[in-house]
C-alpha cells in the first residue's frame, strides 16, 4: 500500500470519528437539558412555586412541614440501612458454605456433574411440578441452562413469573443445569459441554415417550446451547436462545442512538491477556466478581444511585425485591483459568464459534450447520450487552444465502423485543408472561414450519373482560433482506476487530513470555482468597453486616422505627426537592456514562481502525460472505444441486414440492394457520411418507428452490416423481381429501392457490414429464 492511499484511509477515518463523536455528544447533551428541565419543573410544581394547577400545586413551606420530612427522612435512612444490613448478612451466610441456587421452585438433583469421569461443577435439576398442576411426563421436557457469567445459578426460575413458572404452569417436565461456585480441577468448557450431552441423555431416558428435549439458553447459556446441540443434534430439540451473544464482532457504530460499549472493552483493555493476569493472581482460578463488575459499570446510574435510591424512597415495600434480586447479583462464582482463556480466546475476541474454527473434545469442529431443531432466537432492541447483530449476524455468516438455510432444512425464528434490557429478557416477569409464554406454546407448532427464516410477532390487545390476550403472527424473510436493515453501515465497523484479535494475540505470547511466571510464583491460594474476599463488590457487602460490631445497634433500632413509622405526606415540599434532587443526581451519572462511552468508541475506532487500515485492509477476507444482489441465484451450489435433482425423490418429493405449491404466500401469517397445518398433517398420517421430521423439512427446502426458480418445470415434471401407478393414486387420492375438507375450505383459498391446484391436478390427469425431466437436469449441470 502506498503511502497517499493509506493516509487517504487515515483521513476519511478520523473524519468519521470526529463526526459521530460530536453526534453523540450533542445528543447526550440534550438527553441532559431535557432531563434536567423536567426535574426543574417537578420541583416547581412539588413547592408550589411553579405555575401548575390549584389541584396539584401542594402547600408552601412551613415548619410542620421540614419537621415531618426530617422525621420521615431519618426513619427511610434506618430502614434503608438495615436492608443493606440484611443483604451483607446473607451474603456472608452464602459465603459460608455451598450457595444453593435462587430458584423459587423445590427441585431433586438428577444427575451430579462432580461425579463424571471427567468432573465438572455442573448438576441437573429436576424441578417439581406445582401445586395444583400435574405434569405431563409424555410432554416435551424443557432444560433450561443458566448463564455463568459471575453470578450464581437460578436466575431462569428465580421467580413465579419466569422461564421455569411459564413452561412448569403449562404441565410441561422442567430440568434445569445449575453449576457450584468453585470449579473442578483442571475443567474446562469442552468437559462442561460433554457434560451438558450427558444431562440430554439423561432427560431422554427419563421420557423416551416424549419428544426430544427442548433446550433454552440464556446469554452464554445461549452458545452453550448451540455447542451443545452441533455436537449432538440426535439428541436435541428446538433451540431458545436469549439474549445470546454469537457474533461478537457485531453491533451498530451508527451515527445516532444504541452505542454497544461492551463490544469496545476487549479493545480497550488490550485483549485477552488481562483475563489470564486475573485468573492467575487468583492462583489460577478467575473471580467472576470481575465481570460482575463489567456489567455494573456500563450503567453508572444504576449501579451507584437508581437502584439505592429506589430502594430508598420506597423503603417500605421494596426491600423484599430488592433483597431477591441481589441473592442472585451478588453471588460471585469462580472459572477455571483454562475456562475464562478459552471464551475470551475463542469468543470473545475471536468470534470462531460461527466460523467452525472451535473444535469440540473429540477434536470435531463445532459446526452449527449440523444442528436440525428448529432455532428461536430471542434479542432486544435496548439490549447493550448482546445487541441484536449479535444474536443474529452469525445466521448470515453462517449460511450465506437464504437457499442454503432452506436446502439444509432449518427453521430459524427471530423474535425483537423494543425496549427491555438484557437481563430483563430472561428475568423479567413480564416479559415471561408475554414473550416466553407464547414461546412455550408455539415451539411445537414452529417445528412443523417448511425450512426458512421467519419473524414472530406478539400482538397484544384486551377482550371485553379486560384481560390481555396475545395473538402470534409469523412472517417469513430473506436472509439478505435481514441482514441489510440490521447492519445499515455494511458491517465495516467490524474490520477494526480483525486488528484487536492480531494485537490480543501479541499481548497474550507477550504476557506468557514475561509476567506470567512471576505473577504465578507470587501467587498462592491465602493471597487468592484475600484479593476475593476484598473485592469492592464483596467488601461492601460483608462491611455492612454482623460481621461489622459497629452496626449490632442496626436491627434493633430498624424495629423500633417499623412499630412507630411516620411518613411525610405526599404535598410535602421537601419530598418534591429530593426527588428532583434525585433525578438530578441521575441525569449527571446518566451524561457521564455517555459521554464516557462516546470516548471509549472514538478510542477504539482511533486505535484499531488505524491499525486495520495499516497492515489488515489489503488482506484477502475469507469470512462467508452473502453473494452480492446482482450475483445469478442460480449458481449457488445449493440451487444448482436442487435443480438437477428436479426429476428424483418420488412421492417424498411430490408431496413436498405441492405442499409449497399450496401455500400462501407473501403475507404475514397467524398462528392458527400454522395449527390448521399441523392438524391436516394428523388428520391424513397415513399419506405421508415415514421419515423424520428433520429429514422432512430438508426434502421441503429443497422443494421449495426447485419451484422458486423452475415453477413452470416443476409442475411439469410432477408425473415422473409419480412414475409409480400406486403413488399417483395415493396422490391423487389426497389431493381431493383435501380439496373438499371443510376445514381447508373455511381457510379461504385465494386465486393463486386455486390456481397451482388445477395445474397440479391436470398434469397429473395427463401424465408424461420424463423427457422434460431429462433436459432440465442437464441444462442444471
Amino acid at each position: 500500500m502506498d503511502v497517499q492511499t493509506l493516509l487517504s484511509r487515515n483521513q476519511d477515518i478520523a473524519m468519521k470519528i470526529n463526526r459521530v463523536l460530536q453526534k453523540r455528544t450533542r445528543i447526550a447533551q440534550e438527553h441532559l437539558n431535557q432531563r434536567l428541565d423536567e426535574a426543574l419543573h417537578a420541583e416547581r410544581r412539588g413547592t408550589g412555586t411553579g405555575t401548575g394547577t390549584a389541584d396539584s400545586a401542594p402547600a408552601p413551606f412551613d415548619p410542620s412541614h421540614a419537621w415531618q420530612y426530617g422525621v420521615d427522612l431519618a426513619q427511610r435512612s434506618l430502614l434503608f440501612w438495615d436492608t443493606l444490613y440484611q443483604r451483607g448478612n446473607e451474603f456472608v451466610q452464602r459465603s459460608i458454605g455451598e450457595p444453593p441456587p435462587v430458584l423459587h421452585f423445590d427441585y431433586d438433583v438428577v444427575l451430579d456433574g462432580r461425579n463424571f469421569a471427567r468432573p465438572v461443577n455442573y448438576t441437573l435439576l429436576q424441578l417439581r411440578p406445582l401445586e395444583g398442576v400435574g405434569v405431563d411426563v409424555r410432554k416435551r421436557p424443557y432444560l433450561i441452562i443458566d448463564p455463568r457469567a459471575g453470578h450464581g445459578a437460578g436466575i431462569g426460575g428465580f421467580k413465579d413469573d419466569s422461564q421455569a413458572g411459564v413452561a412448569l404452569r403449562a404441565g410441561y417436565p422442567v430440568y434445569f443445569v445449575v453449576f457450584h461456585r468453585e470449579p473442578e480441577p483442571g475443567q474446562t468448557l469442552l468437559d462442561v459441554c460433554d457434560a451438558e450431552q450427558q444431562f440430554v441423555k439423561k432427560v431422554r431416558a427419563l421420557h423416551p415417550d416424549s419428544p426430544k428435549p427442548a433446550l433454552i439458553g440464556n446469554c452464554q447459556g445461549g452458545w452453550a446451547a448451540m455447542m451443545l446441540a452441533s455436537s449432538d443434534p440426535g439428541d436435541t430439540g428446538p433451540i431458545v436462545i436469549n439474549g445470546a451473544p454469537m457474533s461478537y464482532w457485531s453491533a451498530a457504530w451508527s451515527e445516532g442512538e444504541g452505542d454497544n460499549p461492551m463490544r469496545y472493552a476487549g479493545g480497550m483493555l488490550g485483549g485477552t491477556w488481562l483475563a489470564s493476569y486475573a485468573a492467575d493472581l487468583g492462583n489460577g482460578k478467575f473471580d467472576g466478581a470481575y465481570l460482575v463488575q463489567n456489567f455494573e459499570g456500563l450503567n453508572p446510574a444504576n449501579t451507584f444511585w437508581d437502584k439505592y435510591y429506589h430502594l430508598f424512597a420506597n423503603v417500605d415495600t421494596e426491600p423484599p425485591r430488592f433483597l431477591e434480586f441481589e441473592r442472585w447479583w451478588g453471588s460471585y462464582y469462580l472459572m477455571n483459568r483454562e475456562e475464562i482463556e478459552w471464551i475470551t480466546r475463542n469468543l470473545f475476541i475471536g468470534n470462531k464459534l460461527w466460523k467452525g474454527e472451535v473444535n469440540n473434545a473429540a477434536g470435531n469442529a463445532f459446526d452449527l450447520r449440523e444442528i436440525r431443531s428448529p432455532i428461536i432466537l430471542f434479542a432486544s432492541m435496548g439490549d447493550n450487552i448482546t445487541p441484536p447483530q449479535q444474536a443474529f449476524n452469525w445466521v448470515a455468516d453462517l449460511y450465506g444465502s437464504t437457499e442454503e438455510i432452506k436446502a439444509r432444512g432449518q427453521v430459524i425464528v427471530g423474535l425483537m423485543h423494543e425496549d427491555i434490557g438484557h437481563l430483563g429478557i430472561f428475568v423479567s416477569g413480564r416479559v415471561a408472561k408475554k414473550e416466553h409464554k407464547q414461546i412455550v406454546s408455539v415451539l411445537e407448532t414452529i417445528e412443523t414450519f417448511p425450512p426458512g427464516l421467519y419473524g414472530m410477532s406478539i400482538n397484544e390487545s384486551k377482550g371485553a373482560d379486560g384481560e390481555i390476550t396475545y395473538e402470534v403472527e409469523f412472517s417469513e424473510h430473506r436472509l439478505e433482506d435481514i441482514t441489510e436493515r440490521l447492519n445499515r453501515f455494511q458491517r465495516v465497523d467490524e474490520k477494526p476487530f480483525e486488528a484487536v484479535a492480531a494485537v490480543s494475540d501479541f499481548n497474550q505470547r507477550l504476557y506468557e513470555a514475561f509476567a506470567q511466571p512471576f505473577v504465578q510464583a507470587m501467587s498462592n491460594e491465602t493471597s487468592a482468597r484475600l484479593l476475593r474476599q476484598y473485592h469492592p463488590l464483596r467488601w461492601q457487602r460483608w462491611a455492612v453486616s454482623g460481621m461489622n460490631p459497629w452496626l449490632s445497634w442496626l436491627p434493633a433500632a430498624a424495629q423500633s422505627v417499623r412499630e412507630n413509622r411516620q411518613h411525610a405526606g405526599a404535598d410535602n415540599p421537601w419530598s418534591a426537592l429530593e426527588r428532583s434532587g434525585a433525578s438530578v443526581i441521575s441525569a449527571s451519572l446518566d451524561y457521564y456514562r455517555a459521554m464516557r462511552d462516546a470516548a471509549t468508541e472514538a478510542s477504539f475506532f482511533g486505535i484499531y481502525a488505524n491499525l486495520y487500515a495499516s497492515f489488515l485492509a489489503d488482506r484477502p477476507d475469507d469470512r462467508a460472505k452473502v453473494p452480492a444482489a446482482a450475483a445469478d441465484p442460480r449458481e449457488l451450489p445449493f440451487v444448482r444441486a436442487a435443480l438437477q435433482a428436479i426429476g428424483a425423490g418420488g412421492y417424498t418429493a411430490a408431496l413436498a414440492r405441492a405442499a409449497f405449491l399450496l401455500s400462501r404466500k407473501g403475507a404475514s401469517l397467524p398462528l392458527a394457520r400454522f395449527e390448521l397445518r399441523k392438524e391436516l398433517a394428523e388428520s391424513y398420517a397415513d399419506y405421508l411418507p415415514q421419515i423424520g421430521i428433520d429429514e422432512w423439512r430438508r426434502i421441503r427446502g429443497e422443494q421449495e428452490i426447485i419451484v422458486t426458480f423452475a415453477p413452470d418445470e416443476a409442475i411439469a415434471t410432477l408425473p415422473a416423481l409419480l412414475a409409480d401407478a400406486t403413488d399417483r393414486e395415493r396422490f391423487v387420492e389426497l389431493l381431493g381429501k383435501l380439496a373438499a375438507d371443510e376445514r381447508v375450505l373455511q381457510s379461504a383459498p385465494d386465486a393463486a392457490q386455486r390456481a397451482a391446484f388445477e395445474r397440479i391436478r391436470a398434469v397429473l390427469a395427463t401424465g408424461g414429464g420424463r423427457k422434460r425431466t431429462a433436459r432440465l437436469a442437464d441444462q442444471a449441470r
